[in-house]
């Protein structure tokens, strides 16, 4: 065991900021993947709906 806890030294902080670019990056690529797909059953959707005379 180290004698500090938590530990502090010089990849602290880089691995904090990993962390949080994780995260973020996580966060858009899910985003994306939601968005695309609301988007291609919307398309589907609209091009499936039945077409009412004026």
């Amino acid at each position: 065991m180290t004698d500090e806890y938590p530990p502090q030294g010089a990849d602290t902080s880089p691995a904090f900021v990993g962390l949080v670019l994780a995260v973020i990056a996580i966060f858009v690529i899910l985003f994306s993947i939601v968005t695309l797909t609301n988007h291609h059953y919307a398309q589907r959707e609209a091009a499936a709906a039945p077409k009412q005379a004026p």
